[in-house]
C-alpha cells in the first residue's frame, strides 16, 4: 500500500503482544490468580447454583509429576472450567494417596534394612508421614503450574485423623451386612515385599518357565485296570515345579475321556484326545493303549476317575497321598489334560479343592523359602531353599528318581508386583476379604454400574468383564504404612475379635488421635466394656498389625471426601482416571460405595489412556524418551501442554514428544495470531454493544458467518459434554485455519481496512468479528487458561462479561438460536462450494497464463451456478460474491452444473485499497475517493 494512503487506513493496532513469551509470563499471571484468589471468586460466583463435582482421584505422593498426570489434571481442569461457565459451582478438591509401600519402600531404602526394622512402628509410620508430607508439596506446584484451579490449601491426604477414621466407618458398613471375613486362602505374594496383593497390584510380563511332565505312582487301580496294579501312574503336567512339595491332588476336566497308554512295561494315564501328541513329545516309539478285561480299550471320564489316589510326589515314602478331582477349566489345549493341583499356590487349585475337601498345604514362608524339614508341609529336600532357588534342583531330583518325562522350558505372561516389579508367587496365608457373592456385592456391583455413564461408552464392558470375574477382594497387607485393620487377638484364647462396639471405639480414637494411636495405646484405655473377648470374657486384647489394602484406603474417599465435605456432593458427577483404574481405584470405589450404600459412588466414569512416546514406547528414563511436564512448562509453556492434551484422543493410548509438542506450538501460535488479528480492528476501536448491529442489520456475508459461528459454538459445546476434547480442538482449529484465516477475515478485511470508520460496512464486519472473537475466547478458556486470561485485558468492554479474569467467563451466548442459523446455513454451504470453484478455476488461470497477478484481486469471474445455490447466492439479499472470493467483480448466471472461469479484472489497481477497479480522476476508486474525501 502506498505510503501517501497508509494513515487514512484502519490499519490493525493491538497492544496484544505476538510473542506468548508463555514460559515467563504464565507464572506471574498464576501468581496474580492466587492474589486474587480467582477460585474462590469463581465458587462466590455460582454459589447457589447447581453443583458439578468432579471427585479427584489421589496420585500416589511418589516423586515429581510425570506426563501422565499432567494429562489427568489438565483434563479434569478443561471439565470444571467448561461446567463452571455453564453456571454449575464446581468445587474441586485435589487428593493425594499417602499410605502403602513404595513411601515405606523408600524410607527403609534411605536407613537401610538393618536399621529399617529395629525401629518402633510408629517411628517408621513418622518418617513416612513426612516424606509423604515432601512429596505431596512438590506435585503441588507441579498441577498448580500448569494452570489448575482447585482448593490446594485444603486437599484431602488419606493419612489424616477423619480419613483414617472413614476407612473404619466404612469398613464396619460392609462388616455388619457379612460381607468381610477372615480366611485362609491363597493370594498374590510378594516375597520382595513381604505382603498380600491384590489383582489390582499385579502387572503381567514375560518370563520364562520350566514345564515338566512328571508321573505320578497310584495307590489304586481304576476300574479295568486291574491287571496294571503297581506298575500304573498318571502323567501330569506344571510349569511350578516348586509348588510340588505342596501336591495334595491331580484335577482332570469331568467329561474329558482319559486312556493309559502302555510303554516300557507300565501304564500311564493321560487325556485321549492327547496321548499321541504326548507320546511323540515323549519319544514313546512303541506304545499301545491298556484294555478291559472284555478286550476293549480302557477310557473313563475324568468324573469317573475322581478319587482315586496316587504316591505324593515328594512326601511318597512317608505314606503321602493325593486324590484324583475334576474341575471344567482344565484344558486339552497343552499338558497331558491332568494337571497337579497344590490348592495352598493357587487360587483355582483352591477353589476346586474346597469342593472335595483337599487340605491346603504351605510349605513356603514370607521370603518365598521353604521351611525346614522331612515332612509335607515342609520344603522337604529343599528347606531353607528360595523357591525358585528350587526349581531346577527339584528337576533334577524328580529325574534322578525317574519320574521326570519331558523338561522343556516356555516363555508365558506371569504375574509381577507392580512395585517392585519382581515376580510374585500365590501362597495361602490367613487374610481379610471382602466376599462378592456371599451378600450379593457382585451382582450389587453390576447393577449399579447399569446406572453409570461412560465415556467412551465400551469402557463398561472392561470394569464389568472384571466385576464378574473378580475373585474376593483381600483386603489385608503386610505392612507399617497404613490404616490398621481394627482386628484383635484375645491373648488369652487365641479368638480374633471384632465388634460393632470395638469398631465404634476405634472410629472415635482414629478421629481423635488417628490410626497411630493403634500403635500406641492400650486398648483397655479406648475400648472400656467393648474390651471383651465374646468367646472367652477375657479382656487382655492385643491389637492386630495387619492394615488394610491402599486400595481400600483410597477408595473410601467417595466418604471421606464426597460426603464429609459440605462443598462437594455424593455420589460425585464425575471421576476421571487412566484406563488401568478400572481394577483400581474405579473398582475400590464402586466396591466400598456398593458395599456401604448400595449405590455406585460415580454417576459419570470418563477412562483415559496412556501417555507414550512418538513410536508409542512406554516412557522410561532408561529410554530417554520422558516429556517431564515441568520442563516443558519452563520452556513452551503450560498452554501448549494443555493444547497438547486437548487435541489428541485420550479415550486411547496418546503420543507425545518433542517434535508432536512442536507441531502443537505451531498451533498454539495460529490461534494466538487469529485473537491479536481480531483484537487489531477491535480493541479501542469497537465496543458490540455501543457499536454493533444487529444481526438482521448486518451485510449478507457477515451474517451468514456468524450463522457459521453459532453452529460451531453448538458442536464446541456437545463436544464439551461429552469430554471429547480433541474435538473441541479439531472443530475451532479447522475453523480457525480455513474459514477465518483463509475465508471469511481475509475477504472482509479489505472492508475494515479500508472503508470508513462508522460505516456500515465497516461496522457489520467488525461486529460479526467481535461475536467471533468472543466466542474463540470463551470457548478455547477451558483449555488456554493463561492465554484467554491475557486476552482478557485487551478485549472490548461488551465481551467480557463483566469480569477480570477468564476463568469467570459465563458460556458464550450465541446471537442466533439452532433455527435461525440453521435457515442461514445452506446459504453459508453453498458459498463455500463456490468459492472452492473459484479458487480451482483461479489456480488453472494461473498456470494455463490468462491471468499474470498472482493475487486474486487482479481477476474477475464468470460463475455458473444451478439452480438451487443461483436461488442462494444471487438477488438483492445475496453475499457479495467479488468480497467472498476477493477478486474484482463476479457475474453470475444460472446453469445446469457449477463452472467458473477466472479472467483478468477490469480497471486498475487502486493505490489505497490494493483492489482493481475503474480509477477516478484522483486515481482512487469510489470507495477510496470517497474516504479520503470525507477525511
Amino acid at each position: 500500500m502506498a505510503n501517501r494512503y497508509k494513515d487514512t487506513t484502519n490499519l490493525p493496532r493491538t497492544k496484544f503482544p505476538m510473542r506468548a513469551n508463555l514460559a515467563q509470563n504464565e507464572p506471574a499471571r498464576l501468581r496474580d490468580w492466587e492474589r486474587n484468589k480467582v477460585y474462590e471468586q469463581l465458587m462466590a460466583k455460582n454459589e447457589g447454583h447447581d453443583k458439578f463435582v468432579l471427585h479427584d482421584g489421589p496420585p500416589y505422593a511418589n516423586g515429581p509429576i510425570h506426563l501422565g498426570h499432567a494429562q489427568n489434571k489438565i483434563s479434569k481442569d478443561i471439565i470444571n472450567r467448561f461446567w463452571a461457565m455453564r453456571g454449575f459451582q464446581t468445587p474441586y478438591v485435589p487428593g493425594w494417596d499417602c499410605h502403602g509401600q513404595p513411601i515405606e519402600h523408600k524410607v527403609e531404602e534411605a536407613l537401610g534394612t538393618a536399621k529399617f526394622n529395629e525401629l518402633p512402628t510408629e517411628k517408621i509410620r513418622e518418617l513416612c508421614r513426612t516424606m509423604a508430607v515432601e512429596q505431596v508439596d512438590t506435585q503441588r506446584q507441579g498441577f498448580k503450574r500448569l494452570g489448575v484451579l482447585g482448593e490446594w490449601d485444603n486437599p484431602y491426604l488419606t493419612y489424616v485423623n477423619d480419613y483414617d477414621a472413614t476407612d473404619v466407618e466404612i469398613f464396619k458398613a460392609i462388616f455388619d451386612k457379612g460381607a468381610i471375613y477372615r480366611g485362609r486362602k491363597p493370594v498374590h505374594w510378594c516375597s520382595h515385599c513381604h505382603t498380600a496383593l491384590s489383582e489390582a497390584e499385579i502387572e503381567y510380563a514375560d518370563e520364562v518357565s520350566p514345564a515338566i511332565f512328571v508321573r505320578f505312582e497310584m495307590t489304586t487301580v481304576p476300574e479295568g485296570l486291574e491287571g496294571w496294579a503297581g506298575r500304573l501312574w498318571v502323567d501330569i503336567w506344571t510349569t511350578t515345579p516348586w509348588t510340588l512339595p505342596a501336591d495334595a491332588a491331580v484335577i482332570l476336566h469331568p467329561e474329558a475321556r482319559y486312556v493309559a497308554v502302555v510303554v516300557d512295561g507300565r501304564a500311564e494315564i493321560m487325556a485321549e484326545a492327547l496321548h499321541e501328541r504326548c507320546c511323540a513329545k515323549f519319544g514313546y516309539e512303541r506304545f499301545e493303549l491298556a484294555r478291559d478285561a472284555a478286550g476293549e480299550v480302557w477310557s473313563m471320564s475324568g468324573a469317573e476317575l475322581a478319587h482315586n489316589r496316587y504316591r505324593q510326589p515328594v512326601f511318597g515314602d512317608a505314606g503321602e497321598t493325593g486324590e484324583f478331582i475334576f474341575a471344567d477349566y482344565v484344558t486339552l489345549d497343552d499338558g497331558t489334560g491332568i494337571v497337579h493341583s497344590a490348592p495352598g499356590h493357587g487360587v483355582d487349585d483352591y477353589v476346586a479343592g474346597v469342593k472335595f475337601g483337599i487340605p491346603v498345604i504351605m510349605p513356603v514362608d514370607d521370603d518365598g523359602v521353604f521351611f525346614k524339614g522331612d515332612a509335607i508341609g515342609s520344603g522337604g529336600p529343599w528347606g531353607a531353599m528360595e523357591v525358585n532357588e528350587a526349581n531346577p534342583k527339584i528337576i533334577a531330583w524328580l529325574e534322578e528318581r525317574g519320574t521326570l518325562i519331558l523338561h522343556e522350558d516356555i516363555t508365558h505372561s506371569y504375574p509381577h508386583c507392580w512395585r517392585c516389579k519382581r515376580p510374585v508367587i500365590f501362597r495361602a496365608t490367613s487374610q481379610w476379604f471382602v466376599s462378592m457373592d456371599k451378600t450379593n456385592l457382585r451382582a450389587e456391583a453390576l447393577e449399579a454400574l447399569s446406572h453409570v455413564a461412560f465415556y467412551p461408552a465400551h469402557a463398561v464392558k472392561r470394569i464389568g468383564s472384571m466385576v464378574e470375574g473378580r475373585p474376593d477382594w483381600c483386603i489385608s497387607r503386610q505392612r507399617n504404612w497404613g490404616v490398621p485393620i481394627p482386628a484383635y487377638t484375645c491373648e488369652d484364647c487365641g479368638e480374633t475379635v471384632m465388634s460393632d462396639a470395638t469398631l465404634d471405639r476405634v472410629v472415635t480414637l482414629f478421629r481423635e488421635k488417628g490410626s497411630d494411636a493403634w500403635f500406641t495405646d492400650d486398648p483397655k484405655d479406648y475400648l472400656g466394656d467393648a474390651c471383651v473377648c465374646p468367646s472367652c470374657g477375657g479382656h487382655r486384647l492385643k491389637p492386630n498389625r495387619d492394615i488394610l489394602d491402599v486400595w481400600w484406603d483410597s477408595g473410601v474417599s467417595h466418604t471421606a471426601v464426597c460426603r464429609h465435605r459440605p462443598n462437594l456432593a455424593f455420589p460425585a458427577d464425575l471421576y476421571l482416571e487412566g484406563s488401568d483404574q478400572h481394577r483400581g481405584w474405579f473398582m475400590s470405589s464402586l466396591m466400598t460405595s456398593v458395599g456401604a450404600y448400595g449405590v455406585a459412588p460415580y454417576k459419570a466414569v470418563v477412562s483415559q489412556g496412556f501417555t507414550l512416546d512418538g513410536q508409542g514406547r512406554k516412557m522410561s528414563k532408561s529410554l530417554g524418551n520422558v516429556i517431564d511436564p515441568n520442563k516443558e512448562c519452563d520452556t513452551r509453556g503450560a498452554d501448549v501442554l494443555r493444547l497438547w492434551v486437548a487435541s489428541v484422543d485420550t479415550s486411547a493410548d496418546v503420543p507425545c514428544d518433542d517434535a508432536i509438542l512442536s507441531h502443537v506450538g505451531d498451533a498454539y501460535r495460529k490461534v494466538r495470531n487469529t485473537f491479536r488479528f481480531l483484537l487489531g480492528e477491535l480493541e479501542g476501536q469497537f465496543d458490540l454493544a455501543a457499536d454493533g448491529l444487529a444481526v438482521e442489520e448486518l451485510l449478507a456475508l457477515d451474517k451468514l458467518a456468524v450463522a457459521r459461528l453459532c453452529q460451531v459454538h453448538d458442536e464446541v459445546s456437545a463436544a464439551y459434554e461429552g469430554y471429547r476434547f480433541n474435538v473441541v480442538f479439531r472443530t475451532l482449529y479447522d475453523y480457525i485455519i480455513t474459514e477465518l484465516s483463509n475465508d471469511y477475515l481475509n475477504a472482509t478485511k479489505d472492508r475494515t481496512y479500508c472503508d470508513a470508520v462508522g460505516s456500515r460496512g465497516r461496522r457489520s464486519a467488525q461486529t460479526a468479528w467481535s461475536y467471533i472473537l468472543s466466542m474463540l475466547v470463551h470457548d478455547f478458556q477451558p483449555i488456554l487458561a493463561y492465554t484467554t486470561d491475557e486476552v482478557m485485558a485487551y478485549l472490548p468492554t461488551s465481551l467480557k462479561d463483566g469480569q477480570e479474569f477468564a476463568a469467570l467467563l459465563d458460556w458464550f451466548q450465541a446471537p442466533l438460536d439452532r433455527d435461525a442459523y440453521e435457515a442461514l446455513l445452506p446459504a453459508y454451504e453453498a458459498l463455500g462450494q463456490a468459492r472452492s470453484a473459484f479458487t480451482k478455476a483461479y489456480d488453472r488461470a494461473l498456470e494455463s497464463g490468462v491471468v499474470t497477478e498472482k493475487s486474486s484481486s487482479a481477476t474477475r469471474a464468470e460463475l455458473v451456478l444451478p439452480h438451487d445455490m443461483f436461488e442462494l447466492l444471487s438477488g438483492d439479499a445475496a453475499p457479495d460474491l467479488a468480497e467472498a472470493f476477493v477478486c474484482a467483480e463476479v457475474n453470475v448466471s444460472e446453469g445446469e452444473e457449477l463452472a467458473c472461469e477466472v479472467l483478468p479484472a477490469r480497471g486498475e489497481k487502486c493505490p489505497r485499497c490494493w483492489t482493481w477497479h475503474e480509477l477516478g480522476e484522483d486515481g482512487l476508486c469510489e470507495r477510496c475517493h470517497d474516504v479520503i474525501s470525507a477525511q
